[in-house]
């Protein structure tokens, strides 16, 4: 397959001797295994452990097609994530702002604020250093529009993450493409490109954009004699164009990287195989397997929120009805230290009315007493007369005060009745909070699945899972309806990432663009020249390669 896994390291040629027990460390982009095993000698290093590293010797012109496995998805998307990294695989900067929150999801899933907090991306490695270079740009300030993109794809898994990398980076114009510097028969440098759609000749400062291409359905012969390849258009009035390489093995490389991607290309405009149909159909079955997984999670994630919702609410409301019950209590109280206070006051007043009535009877009777007496002359008469005058003046005085003490005595009690009621009613409010009816328990028991939704049975180490009709068509209506959203979603990705072009178009150091930032700008101001575009150009137009 287009997409499998092949160490580019042969040893065919190796004499056959006595074996030697080695250490080695298989290393598959992002995972490391030793071990001990028995290696033919060849030259390479002595010195242990030796690395090998296994990658895809063959592209994919569709990797969502293509790459069947989640596993192969998964190696290749690292090999291809690695190589724009490595910038062996040239990508824009709007483009590597885009890949960079792809694969920011399909490492951390979806975007938390709670979870990734400011820098928690600053130890990643998700952007050329060219492209780091070429802006006044801090981390930050990357790590901000990464973060903007990568909280629109929630909800993506991890495999769907890396295919929509694939499909982005699949596009770029040196994907796939193997190099090997040539020379044609004046003697001029050039540049040998191999990939999935032809051969490409290019200028070796511009690996971009292709002089000419050799689509493999336009080459009748490929061949090679020493150090001279050959390629024999299938239209015989184009001249047959040859060119020498450095070294012959470099040829006998070219020629299995053409017959292998030759291959390919024929068996890519064939029907599938059986045996591909049924990896396909297999592969069908388990995305739609984990499709109705993940519906089934997200349903009983919206269960959680929801019963997590009703528990808070719940929650709050006892705690205001608490703060209600308190405020109750603390009212009752006050009315209770108010209605004693009230009771006291009444009694001191009634107390003092008490005393100021004895006191006014005395005087009375002081009075009567000083009347009954016998006053001989007629100054102890003006003297008696005048005390008598000032003793009905203090029992009149005394008379009022007593009136008023006793109107206040009435307005205390009316005043202790009133605090007495207002108690009662906070009693009874009381009571009525207390009496109220419970509420519903605070984790309520999720509702159960709906029955439509196909169950699967999980035994020893394999897994069966059955289809109904009806899920397969809800499932065909749904692809339908994602390839429409996909052209949608593709219309609005290309206004976001020109949107983002001319957002940091101002911050970009013109001095430090290299060579291919300059062509691809170049390109996409002619209308995106690339081998794309190259190989579709008719090939009998008096062009001859031979020429070049």
């Amino acid at each position: 397959m287009a997409g499998a896994i092949a160490s580019r390291m042969s040893f065919s040629s190796l004499k056959r001797k006595q074996p030697k027990t080695f250490t080695v460390r298989i290393v598959t982009m992002d995972a490391e295994m030793e071990f001990n095993c028995e290696v033919l000698d060849h030259d390479v290093s002595k010195e242990e452990p030796v690395t090998f590293h296994f990658l895809a010797k063959f592209y994919p012109e569709n990797a969502e097609e293509e790459l069947v496995q989640e596993i192969t998805q998964h190696l290749f998307f690292l090999q291809v994530k690695k190589q724009i990294l490595d910038e062996k695989i040239y990508c824009p900067p709007e483009a590597s702002v885009l890949l960079a929150s792809y694969a920011v999801q399909a490492k951390y899933g979806d975007y938390d604020p709670s979870v990734h907090k400011r820098g928690f991306l600053a130890q990643e490695e998700l952007l050329p250093k060219r492209v780091i270079n070429l802006y006044q740009m801090t981390p930050e300030m990357w790590e901000e529009r990464i973060t903007a993109w990568y909280a629109e794809h929630r909800g993506r898994a991890r495999d769907e993450a890396e295919m929509e990398y694939l499909k982005i980076a699949q596009d770029l114009e040196m994907y796939g493409v193997n190099y090997f510097a040539i020379r044609n028969k004046k003697g001029t440098e050039l540049l040998l490109g191999v990939d999935a759609l032809g051969l490409h000749i290019y200028d070796p400062e511009n690996r971009l954009t292709p002089k000419i291409s050799f689509p493999w359905n336009e080459i009748r012969n490929i061949s090679y004699s020493d150090k001279e390849f050959t390629i024999k258009p299938l239209d015989k009035k184009i001249d047959v164009f040859k060119f020498n390489s450095s070294k012959l093995r470099v040829n006998k490389l070219i020629l299995q990287l053409c017959i292998g991607n030759h291959d390919l290309f024929m068996r890519r405009r064939k029907a599938d195989s059986l045996e591909v149909q049924q990896m396909k159909a297999q592969a069908r079955e388990e995305k739609a397997r984990k499709q109705m997984e993940r519906q089934r999670l997200a349903r009983e994630k919206q269960m959680r929120e929801e019963a997590e919702r009703t528990r808070d609410e719940l929650e709050r409301r006892l705690l205001q009805m608490k703060e209600e019950a308190t405020m109750a209590n603390e009212a009752l109280m006050r009315s209770e230290e108010t209605a004693d206070l009230l009771a006291e006051k009444a009694q001191i007043t009634e107390e003092e009315a008490k005393l100021l009535a004895q006191k006014a009877a005395e005087a009375e009777q002081e009075m009567q007493r000083i009347k009954a007496t016998a006053i001989r002359t007629e100054e102890e008469k003006r003297l008696m007369e005048q005390k008598v005058l000032e003793a009905e003046v203090l029992a009149l005085k005394m008379a009022e005060e007593s009136e008023r003490r006793a109107k206040e005595a009435d307005q205390l009690k009316q005043d202790l009745q009133e605090a007495r009621e207002a108690e009662r009613r906070a009693k009874q409010k009381l009571l009525e909070i207390a009496t109220k009816p419970t509420y519903p328990p605070m984790n309520p028991i999720p509702a159960p699945l709906p029955p439509d939704i196909p169950s699967f049975n999980l035994v020893g180490d394999s897994l069966s899972f059955d289809f109904k009709d009806t899920d397969m068509k809800r499932l065909s209506m749904e692809i339908e309806k994602e390839k429409v959203e996909y052209m949608e979603k593709s219309k609005h990705l290309q206004e976001q990432l020109n949107e983002l072009k001319t957002e940091i178009e101002a911050l970009k150091l013109k001095e430090r663009e290299t060579a291919l930032d300059i062509l691809h700008n170049e390109n996409s101001d002619r209308g995106g020249s690339s081998k794309h575009n190259t190989i579709k150009k008719p090939q009998a137009q008096g062009r001859r390669p031979i020429c070049i």
